[in-house]
């Protein structure tokens, strides 16, 4: 059988019948056992660096999370009526509210509790934690975000290898894990977004192959992948029909069928959740108009225009090209998507990161609230993994793009470590005035969140964490003493 090589890597079968197994071809590097050592390597050091700085760096959105994982572990349910009794003010901020059947609930996705919960059973069981000491919730929430957003990194490195030697496709992973908001917001507390590129990671590995045609090993991935994606962020819809749509250009119709039905599924039983919970089909999402209206200060929740388009990519303290000007290595990989027809991976991938970066930029809290950098933009950050790679696979670096990357490079991993170790110690969000009442500091050069968390330094919550009271119950006689 004769194979003919295309601009974007793939093999071109032409003629030939179409590959509906998951059998290697000649332009697929072969996984040795030395990237299994860099997958493992890669993912204890991205472990250990999320957690370098000790403590989980929360907020009111993700508060209700980690308290519904740790109520699932002690009582078996994902009400939140017992930690409402102990700390009565969790009921007056958003993300907790009293649902439809009576019951204090989380308004998010309960699977990233659940996701945390199995995480923290067996730390619980071998006594290595107690569920019910006063800092266990951000443990829990801490260990499963850091695990998650690190195995999406190693996932994310497999898919980069499919293109690119190892270590080029570990350059990728890096700048992924430790150059964006996957170290600085995604790894550091347990809300949504850890959990969805997970999702996202796992359907990329399977779906951005370079092989023409998906089997059904990888269909099956993909499905797996998007549901997890789907159930956990159902903003990120957008992007999983483009990619549904991609499997079924590229695989046989039963093939799609299955990942299709699996998605189907997600969604379904998020609704059957949200309408047992909340009484609408759409959980609390309908209450989100009007809190724009009252704290972000904004008209309809939808609205194209010039502000949020450029915001994402370039506001001084919510552009993605600001906090991590590595991604703009994705953009090199464009031109392969002009070669490359609508059999291969890299356009529909395009095709996902364009329609919801339109959609988020569309959003009226385009910038999303309290926040480090640009937390809605890391939800896209798997569908540039295979548009990384296939720039590096073309690219010929010579002095000049090795300063140019290397200078992007360490910037990006600067700017996303100041978070980790800073935010939200700056209070830029909130002095002098709210972002979310004054959107024009969105876009202010000399006072920029970067900058201000330089000039106010180190958070003091560095480290809370290390402490006996995230893994231990406190004696009476320790209480009086602290």
């Amino acid at each position: 059988m004769r194979l003919r090589m295309t601009a974007n890597g793939a093999t071109d079968h032409g003629r030939v019948s179409r590959l509906t197994t998951c059998g290697e071809d000649a332009s697929t590097p072969k996984l040795a056992r030395a990237d299994m050592q860099i997958a493992v390597g890669l993912f204890v050091s991205l472990f250990l660096l999320y957690n370098a700085n000790g403590r989980e760096v929360g907020s009111s959105d993700s508060q209700p999370t980690k308290f519904a994982a740790r109520e699932l572990l002690l009582r078996h349910t994902f009400s939140l009526k017992q930690v409402v009794l102990e700390t009565p003010a969790y009921k007056d901020r958003w993300g907790i509210i009293r649902a439809a059947d009576g019951h204090y609930r989380s308004i998010y996705s309960p699977l990233p509790a659940v996701a945390a919960a199995a995480i923290a059973w067996p730390l619980w069981k071998a006594g290595v934690i107690d569920v019910r000491a006063p800092l266990a919730p951000s443990l829990i929430a801490k260990i499963a975000a850091s695990l998650l957003v690190a195995a999406a990194v190693v996932l994310a490195f497999f898919s980069a290898r499919q293109r690119l030697p190892p270590q080029r496709a570990l350059l990728v992973a890096v700048g992924l894990g430790a150059g964006t908001g996957f170290w600085s917001t995604a790894s550091q507390t347990l809300w949504q977004t850890e959990t969805a590129v997970f999702g996202l990671a796992l359907a990329i590995l399977a779906f951005a192959n370079p092989r023409g045609d998906l089997c059904q090993r990888d269909v099956l991935a993909i499905g797996i992948g998007l549901g997890i994606a789907g159930f956990t962020r159902p903003q990120l819809a957008p992007a999983i029909a483009v990619l549904l749509a991609g499997t079924w250009s590229r695989s046989p119709r039963r093939h799609a069928l299955t990942a299709t039905v699996i998605v189907a599924l997600s969604v379904t039983s998020l609704c059957i959740i949200n309408i047992r919970w909340f009484g609408n089909p759409l959980g609390a999402l309908p209450l989100l108009q009007r809190l724009n209206s009252r704290i972000h200060v904004t008209g309809p929740s939808f609205r194209i225009g010039w502000e949020g388009l450029a915001g994402l990519l370039v506001s001084p303290s919510r552009g993605l090209l600001v906090f991590s000007p590595i991604v703009a290595v994705a953009a090199a990989g464009m031109p392969s998507t002009l070669a490359a027809g609508w059999k291969w991976p890299l356009r529909w991938c395009v095709l996902a990161m364009a329609l919801q970066y339109v959609v988020y930029a569309s959003y009226a809290v385009w910038w999303g609230g309290h926040t480090y950098g640009p937390r809605y933009m890391l939800d896209i950050l798997p569908l540039a993994v295979p548009l990384a790679a296939a720039a590096l696979r073309r690219a010929r670096f010579g002095v000049a793009a090795k300063i140019a990357t290397t200078g992007a490079l360490g910037w990006s991993i600067l700017v996303a470590g100041t978070g980790a170790f800073c935010y939200p110690h700056d209070a830029w969000n909130v002095d002098p005035v709210g972002v979310d009442r004054d959107h024009s500091r969105l876009w202010s050069i000399t006072d920029n969140q970067i900058h201000r968390c330089w000039a106010r330094g180190l958070s003091p919550q560095n480290f809370s964490l290390f402490d006996r009271a995230a893994v231990r119950r406190l004696t009476n006689e320790t209480q009086v003493t602290r």
